[in-house]
């Protein structure tokens, strides 16, 4: 679908901000009937920047192939739980990245999506036997994470159809420190993830894991996400760089040729301005770890929020407004289904709304401290206290950007509240934006199928 929206000369590739792209997509998503107030129109909607992913994905394969010797081999894995949709990874697969699944949901995702084994890495503490078995088939590369896992690869590796063609590494937790989110810190002294690499023995048993055994070829470290500073992010790259010369150094030879360092770049949820970038990223870890950036290694990233967050947008209708303790609150459909973080952790995880009114347009006024509640059964369920905005009414449509990776792509079925539906956008001409079906809205009769609905007797 596409409309010729007034106001703008805005194109793909143009000058132009993500901010005025994101302004003619709610106007035109009004117009076409994706969201809004006319009876039976939508009251949920959320949007995705086609350029705008494009852009992050051109950004982080820019910044790396521009500090690399040409030839270093490089995958760019992104993060699927970050956005798990099979057109969003057919596009990222487009601009030449691959997936970093967890999970056989995830691993199904990035099949579906059409990306290649060579291209998908999978991580997960708590892979079974019949996943690592699937992995060494086809030839995913795997980090296992423990020596219990590592076990399991001994006993399967020698039975797999083509030994050596799946690459497998081990992950480590380089114990070097929280971030400012307790529960996205992964780097901690007590870190569920990887083997830690500071604890009595740790190092010496590693070294001697990777001499016995030649088809471990791969280390792995992922320092944390959200709220990990980039210099936290790149002492965990130095000490896998670290012991990877030390294993090879061990081995006489050069064991160890791959790198697999994790993603994590924070997001700015603050303003539309996108830091710290890739290009930062690069300059940190080239500071801390210049030998990284020497070609003696290939490379794996496993970025997921940095690619796809700031090119997100949630849009829901205003339902009613009233006042509480002289408080006024604007109740609208957008929730804890979607800003699951933000509902129960909202210090952490604060979002800007942005209002618009009935026809789409950006709404003015005198600010008026107003809570932004959502439509689930529990008093948390807001997505802004007291935020200064012009005072809503019913109809208006508040806007919740930065939304793009775990916001509304992994719902929360609290409830039974349906999934939305997902609309990639473009600017096709000036003023005209095209909308592209990404996910379609779940339907009454899928909740009710996926709740038991044809066993509803199993029980009796």
């Amino acid at each position: 679908m596409a409309a010729h929206t007034e106001g703008a000369g805005v194109t793909e590739g143009s000058a132009e901000s993500a901010a005025a792209r994101r302004d003619l997509a709610v106007r035109a998503a009004v117009e076409q009937g994706l969201v809004g107030g006319a009876d039976g129109a939508e009251p949920l909607t959320c949007l995705l920047d086609v350029a705008g992913i494009r852009a992050s994905a051109a950004a982080l394969t820019g910044a790396f192939a521009a500090a690399l010797p040409p030839g270093t081999p490089v995958l760019h894995a992104f993060a699927v739980k970050a956005a798990p949709l099979v057109p969003v990874l057919r596009l990222l697969a487009d601009a030449g990245l691959g997936c970093e699944v967890a999970s056989p949901g995830e691993l199904a995702l990035a099949r579906a999506a059409g990306v290649p084994a060579a291209r998908t890495v999978l991580d997960s503490p708590a892979k079974t036997v019949a996943e690592l078995r699937e992995a060494l088939a086809l030839g995913i590369a795997l980090n296992a994470d423990n020596p219990q896992e590592l076990e399991r690869l001994d006993a399967l590796v020698g039975r797999a159809p083509a030994p050596g063609a799946a690459p497998i590494g081990l992950r480590i937790n380089p114990q070097t420190g929280a971030g400012t989110i307790d529960a996205l810190s992964t780097a901690t002294t007590t870190s569920k993830f990887g083997i830690a690499l500071r604890d009595p023995g740790a190092r010496a048993w590693l070294v001697r894991a990777y001499l016995d055994r030649p088809w471990l070829t791969r280390l792995h470290v992922h320092s944390g996400s959200q709220g990990v500073p980039l210099a936290l992010i790149a002492e965990g790259v130095r000490e896998l760089h670290a012991l990877a010369e030390e294993i090879n150094a061990a081995a006489g030879r050069r064991q160890v040729d791959t790198l697999d360092i994790g993603g994590g770049l924070p997001v700015n949820f603050a303003s539309d301005e996108e830091t710290p970038t890739h290009a930062q990223y690069v300059a940190a870890l080239r500071e801390a770890v210049p030998a990284l950036f020497d070609g003696s290694y290939g490379l794996v990233t496993e970025f997921g929020r940095s690619l796809l967050a700031k090119h997100g947008l949630v849009l829901a209708r205003v339902e009613y407004t009233k006042t509480s303790g002289s408080r006024p609150i604007a109740l609208t459909h957008a929730g804890v289904q979607l800003a699951t973080r933000t509902a129960y952790a909202p210090a952490a995880w604060p979002v800007r709304i942005l209002p618009y009114d009935a026809k789409g347009a950006p709404k003015t006024g005198d600010p008026v401290a107003q809570d932004i509640a959502g439509p689930a059964c529990f008093a948390g369920d807001l997505l802004a206290t007291a935020r200064e905005l012009p005072r809503l009414v019913p109809g208006d449509l508040i806007g919740v950007p930065d939304t793009g990776a775990y916001f509304f792509t992994a719902h929360y079925g609290y409830n039974s509240l349906p999934r939305p539906a997902v609309h990639g956008f473009t600017l096709t001409a000036p003023g005209e934006v095209r909308f592209g079906l990404a996910r379609p809205a779940q339907d009454v009769s899928a909740i009710v199928a996926e709740a038991g609905g044809a066993l509803r007797d199993a029980l009796l």
